[in-house]
This record gives C-alpha cells, structure tokens and sequence, in this order.
C-alpha cells in the first residue's frame, strides 16, 4: 500500500478525533465523516472552471442544495408512507392540503401543490379510490367536482402524522432552534416568489421572470 495514503488516513483520522474527542467513535463514524467532508468539496465552481462559464457559485449551490433537500425529504416520506398503504409519497400532501378546507374543487388542490393538471388528476382520483377523498358536484358551477376528506381519510391523516412529523425532525438535521427559525423565514420568502410566480406568471420565459429578481 502506498505509504502517501497511509499517512493520509492517519492525518484524516487525527483530524476527525480532535473535532470529537469526548466522543468514543467507530469506523463507520469515520466512514461518514470522510463522505460529509468529500460532499462539501463538491462546488459549481469546478464546473464552471472546467467549462469556462460564468456562473454565481453562491445561487448555483443554493439551487443544488434546494433540489437535493427535495430528493431527500422525497426518499423519506415514502420510507415513512410504508405503513399506510393507503398513501404514497405525493398523496400525503394532497391530504395535508386538504385538511385545511371543508372541500375545494380539483384544480384548487392541484395549483396548492403545484402540480400539472395530469398528475394531480392521478393522485385525486388514487385519494378518492383509496375512500380518503370523496366528490360532490359544484353548487355553483356544474362543470366542476369539489372534492372533501372522508372520515377515512381523516384518520389516515392523523394516524400517518406521527410518521411525518418524525420525518420532520430528521429533515432539520442538526440545526438548532435559532438555524432552523432563520432557515424557515428564508424558505419562506422564498416560497412566497415563486408561489407567485407559478400562480400568475407560470408561462412566462425564464428571460423575463430574471427581471423581476435583477429589480427586486
């Protein structure tokens, strides 16, 4: 074995027990120290350098770190749906939503997910096959279905809440009460942009939409 990376793992392994060294540590805490440390090296940076593009290092990583959080809180909700087979991943938050109202009409539900009309269609109708939702016809306009929570929904809701509020607390990692407070005003505001963005400007060229952050 190379004496180079012998030396390497020592000075990783030094370096790893100095940041925790009440903490009595195995090898798979090593493991994953050395794959935590070899993920933040990870930059839009080298692609920019390789490629030559001008590229903000600091929106590329939000945006990579936004679209990973999203992989990953995916990934776990279903981990955490396996018991209520009633539910899959984006069914929950069809249920979640609907919580809220005494009915709303489809499309309703589906622009407060923020979803294609397609694929919303697919999960209400999976709710309503599943006996968690159920339809009635639109007083107002006989042209659409408004749809409500049954009693069976309503307790799936409770009983699957407990596995998402687990899941909840997993997402938030290690932050405590003070990152995780400024960490939700930011995602926050952030929501509220885009939230308008999808609801009224949703076929505008990105071109376009650009402007209304260079003017903010």
């Amino acid at each position: 074995m190379e004496l180079n990376l012998i030396i390497d793992i020592l000075t990783e392994l030094d370096t790893f027990q100095k940041i925790q060294p009440s903490t009595q540590t195995s090898l798979e805490d090593f493991r994953l120290y050395l794959n935590q440390k070899a993920y933040e090296k990870e930059t839009p940076r080298n692609l920019s350098d390789k490629f030559e593009l001008e590229v903000n290092d600091l929106e590329n990583e939000i945006a990579k770190q936004v679209i990973m959080l999203g992989r990953y809180s995916k990934h776990l909700i279903k981990k955490s749906l396996e018991n209520h087979r009633d539910l899959v991943n984006e069914d929950f938050t069809y249920l979640f939503r609907l919580m809220d109202y005494p009915s709303l009409t489809k499309m309703q539900l589906i622009e407060k997910n923020a979803h294609e009309k397609q694929s919303g269609i697919e999960i209400i109708k999976r709710l309503v096959r599943n006996g968690l939702f159920e339809e009635t016809p639109d007083k107002d306009d006989k042209r659409s279905t408004r749809i409500s929570v049954t009693e069976k929904g309503k307790k799936v809701f409770t009983e699957s809440m407990k596995d998402i509020t687990m899941v909840s607390k997993i997402m938030c990692g290690k932050l405590n009460e003070n990152e995780k407070e400024h960490l939700l005003i930011s995602l926050k505001k952030l929501n509220t942009f885009h939230h308008t963005i999808y609801t009224n400007l949703r076929d505008e060229e990105p071109t376009n939409l650009l402007k209304m952050v260079a003017n903010a």
